[in-house]
């Protein structure tokens, strides 16, 4: 009976051996997701129950482009995947071969060109039936990159067939060399410490006792504990190496790590280790430098953004910051300062002018360090971020509706934020410093001319270097209101106060509500029509609460108590902004996705199409040119240029002529893709205006101010590309 039931066996064995090579062993799917093929490929053409499997995700990668490792280092993102598998299977996470370098301007980057297996564990149950093949399914979601960066997805599958003894034979050798190259712990002794401001990773033992390596490199695992940019000097010793390296983000923001796990490349053999806090060996150093990395790195300082240097960033800021005074999207609010300054003009002027130019740093500086922050921890922002928060544009809208109400005489603000009229200096000084913090806030959506430079050099430098960039920047948007009043002779030729201010104050009151409706408008685009709803019901009852309060005020000054109304006025100001919070909260309704449908030309007008990395790739593939808009409905520059240069008979005409495409990327709400070619185009903020020409190449900038005949110029050279 005992050899019948063997006999069986072995014929099931053979019978599954024959089916399995009738079949061709596992079978999988390709897919092509843009730039990639990707497939599931399986180290074995068999499992085992309980058995375990690498299945290693195979991607061919396009010439020129890249994937990422698990550290991508300063931009990018690792591959996913989400597992689908039968009840009882189980994967585990990526076996990650060792990474390349890869410099993007002033950035340094990690991850695969070419072709590249990264293995993960499948086990399958005891209880799995031998004979039958598993269906293993995983949707994949990676992020390539070239000069552009573009996420893809694919869904993959691999029928894996299930045998009573997993299948014999050479493993793939692909995935074989994967595993091998995967770095291994190694025995090493690892100590850390911060000298001078350096890194410090001793790094012994036997593998590296004696060696005299030709190249060595420290791959972390943890993207903030290193400046990737920075070069990595390594020192050799008779026991082993130390690495001098740039302290990362987790060294400045608080406690600093007890312990940094990453891949040490020592000549094309990766060795995982784990330094922590200690007393360096010294026989990690003393015989000099690796000669093959003495000299600076890839994305060190001398190439890229590094070469503006700092006193030529501060240079750039100041400017760009002088030049922001003319962008449309302070208009109203400096008109405001400049009124407060006549009004001023016989009362402290200097003091008014400081105290602005105290809100002015303050706030900039603040939001650089927000903005540093959020980069730092990984968010794909730029500047201008604020308002690409509902929250932040609902509550502003309601200011400029409560400013344009105070100005118009509805009611009376002891601070008032404008700043014109206050009675008492220190309320006038308050008002200068909050006037000073609005304008900020409204003006840095827009980036002048200096600016981008300036700013994607700020945010590739240190915390400290970054901030004084910023800093400048605010010095430079400050200064025409210095410099009027710290001139008595120009201060002289300002406008007398009279009767006239009042007149102009209800005047000004226009622009505001003006700035008001155009944050509503920007609102409806980020958050749909349920929070256009709520914020219009909101700036009902808050106008009223003004309205209110101004009564109260009035009556006040004939002697009468109107304690109530005061209260009523202030119960009405909670209503409105709980009822601002409850239609942000609510979802949204109404609300066109970015990259919705393509635009219908009407007449002259153009047809625009959302901007993808893909559809830049295919018109340049047709041997289109292409003209790219960044722009952002909270941007009132970008409005300015679309209305005043892009929207004209004579450029549609120009498009038509060139046979170009109009791609929009529109950044009103946050988007990665848009954030990260910002960054590849060395700009952390909009407009941003690109002309690609027919026979490819590196596109055409343009200027940030638009007009006719430099849109017309760049298609008809864009065009002429072709011929």
């Amino acid at each position: 009976m005992a050899r019948e039931s063997s006999l069986i066996t072995h014929l099931k064995v053979i019978l599954l051996a024959v089916a399995v090579c009738l079949a061709g062993g596992a079978q999988a799917a390709s897919v092509n997701s843009g730039h990639v093929q990707l497939e599931l490929v399986p180290a074995a053409a068999s499992i085992a129950p309980g058995g375990t499997v690498y299945v290693a995700l195979h991607q061919k990668i396009l010439h020129g482009w890249h994937t990422y490792w698990r550290n991508p280092g300063d931009a990018g993102e690792p591959p996913t995947m989400a597992w689908t598998l039968p009840p009882g299977w189980s994967a585990g996470g990526f076996v990650w071969p060792a990474p390349r370098r890869l410099p993007v301007g002033p950035l340094m980057d990690y991850g695969y060109e070419g072709e590249v297996y990264l293995p993960v564990p499948v086990t399958a149950p005891r209880t799995a039936r031998p004979g039958a093949s598993a269906p293993l399914k995983a949707a994949v979601s990676l992020l390539v990159c070239k000069d552009i960066c573009v996420p893809e997805d694919a869904v993959l599958q691999l029928d894996l067939p299930v045998a009573a003894v997993s299948a014999g034979g050479s493993p793939n050798p692909a995935i074989a060399a994967a595993l091998a190259s995967a770095p291994k712990p190694a025995g090493l002794n690892a100590a850390m410490a911060v000298k001078d401001g350096k890194l410090l990773i001793a790094v012994t033992g036997p593998t590296l006792r004696g060696v005299t390596p030709a190249e060595v490199y420290f791959y972390p695992y943890d993207s903030t504990v290193i400046d990737h940019a920075k070069p990595q000097a390594v020192e050799r010793g008779p026991g082993g190496l130390t690495l001098a390296l740039a302290p990362g983000y987790a060294f400045k923001k608080g406690p600093a790590p007890q312990a940094i796990t990453g891949a040490l490349a020592v000549d094309g053999h990766a060795y995982e280790i784990t330094a922590r806090p200690g007393v360096l060996s010294p026989s990690a150093g003393g015989l000099g430098p690796v000669a093959g990395l003495s000299r600076p790195g890839p994305g060190a300082p001398g190439g890229g953004a590094d070469a503006l240097g700092l006193p030529l960033a501060l240079g750039f800021a100041f400017l760009g910051g002088l030049i922001l005074n003319l962008m449309p999207c302070v208009f109203p609010i400096l008109s405001m300062k400049a009124m407060a300054l006549a009004a001023h003009a016989d009362r402290r002027p200097r003091a008014q002018s400081l105290a602005f130019l105290a809100g002015v740093l303050i706030t900039f500086v603040g939001l650089a360090a927000l903005l540093i922050a959020a980069k730092a921890a990984g968010a794909a922002v730029g500047w201008g971020f604020q308002l690409q928060a509902p929250p932040v544009v609902a509550a502003l809208s309601l200011l400029m509706l409560l400013i344009g109400l105070n100005l118009s005489g509805v009611f009376e603000a002891g601070l008032s934020l404008q700043g014109a009229g206050a009675g008492a200096h220190a309320g006038g000084l308050a008002g200068s410093l909050l006037t000073g913090v609005l304008a900020v806030v409204v003006a840095a959506p827009c980036t002048a001319p200096f600016m981008a430079g300036a700013i994607a050099y700020a945010l590739t430098q240190s915390e400290w270097a970054a901030l004084g960039v910023f800093a400048a920047l605010g010095l430079g948007f400050a200064a025409p209101f210095i410099i009027l009043s710290f001139t008595p002779a120009l201060l002289r030729r300002l406008p007398r106060p009279g009767p006239w201010m009042e007149g102009l104050k209800k005047a000004l009151a226009f622009p505001m509500y003006g700035a008001a409706a155009w944050l509503v408008w920007v609102l409806t685009l980020q958050s749909g029509a349920a929070a256009l709803a709520a914020l219009l019901a909101a700036a009902v009852i808050l106008a009223l609460a003004a309205w209110l309060f101004g009564v109260a005020q009035r009556a006040q000054q004939t002697g009468a108590r109107f304690r109530a109304v005061y209260l009523l006025s202030g119960l009405a100001a909670l209503g409105a902004v709980g009822l601002a919070v409850a239609g942000l909260k609510a979802p949204a309704v109404g609300l066109a996705p970015a990259a919705a449908a393509t635009a219908v030309p009407r007449g002259d007008e153009l047809a625009s199409e959302p901007f993808s990395p893909q559809r830049l790739a295919e018109l340049q593939s047709q041997r289109k040119p292409v003209f790219v808009n960044f722009t952002a409905a909270w941007c009132i520059t970008c409005q300015v240029n679309e209305r005043a240069a892009l929207s004209s008979p004579r450029v549609a005409q120009a498009f038509a002529k060139a046979g170009a495409a109009l791609l929009t990327a529109d950044w009103t709400r946050r988007d990665a893709v848009i954030a990260e070619t910002l960054a590849q185009h060395g700009r952390v903020g909009v407009p941003l205006y690109l002309v690609y020409g027919a026979d490819g190449g590196p596109p055409a900038v343009l200027p940030q101010i638009l007009t006719e005949g430099t849109v017309v110029a760049a298609l008809q050279k864009a065009a002429g590309a072709t011929s």
